[in-house]
């Protein structure tokens, strides 16, 4: 597990006794030819226990990506990377550790991101960043925006089930940037 007992949650003047936990994110998942990063925040609760990107059966992405290029919903590790090379794409996270109770976004404490110039660099072919929800853009502008040097930006609604947009809309949106 990449699970590990942290500091305590701050908020505002106030210490709540909530015991927070120190995660640590996934390698980069990219192959020589991607176009296009798509960037999360950190891994859910979910997908550090099943040790991949985006575990959580009600979480969207594996599905949008299938649908946007007229491929069977990945189940396997093997299946999800063939989808991803096939059409270029790389994922990965802003944060490669953080402290955080739970899976919700909200709930990061003490990000610490990963290197993106170092990233960029070993990937001169990626030319657009896609935000996988807000909290992925903020994160990534916050701490490392200079890295991504003139690359095109834009943020997607959240595939998690917590942004409740329905899916024919997150759909929409997903497709016409991936289609870009």
């Amino acid at each position: 597990m990449h699970f590990e007992k942290s500091n305590f949650a701050f908020c505002g003047d106030f210490c709540y006794n909530i015991p927070m936990e120190r995660i640590t994110g996934f390698s980069p998942v990219a192959g020589a030819d991607c176009r296009l990063v798509i960037l999360g925040t950190a891994p859910s609760a979910e997908s550090l226990r099943a040790g991949y990107y985006y575990a959580h059966p009600r979480n969207a992405f594996w599905r949008v990506l299938a649908d946007t290029f007229d491929a069977p919903v990945p189940q396997t590790v093997g299946e999800k990377e063939n989808l991803l090379f096939k059409n270029r794409l790389a994922l990965w996270d802003v944060l490669c550790a953080c402290a955080r109770r739970g899976s919700l976004d909200s709930a990061i404490r003490d990000p610490q991101v990963n290197d993106f110039a170092a990233f960029f660099a070993a990937h001169p072919g990626i030319t657009r960043v896609l935000f996988n929800g807000a909290a992925a853009e903020k994160l990534f502008f916050r701490f490392c925006g200079e890295a991504l040097q003139g690359r095109a930006a834009a943020r997607l609604p959240s595939t998690s089930p917590a942004y409740t947009l329905p899916y024919a809309q997150k759909l929409e949106i997903w497709r016409k940037e991936l289609l870009r």
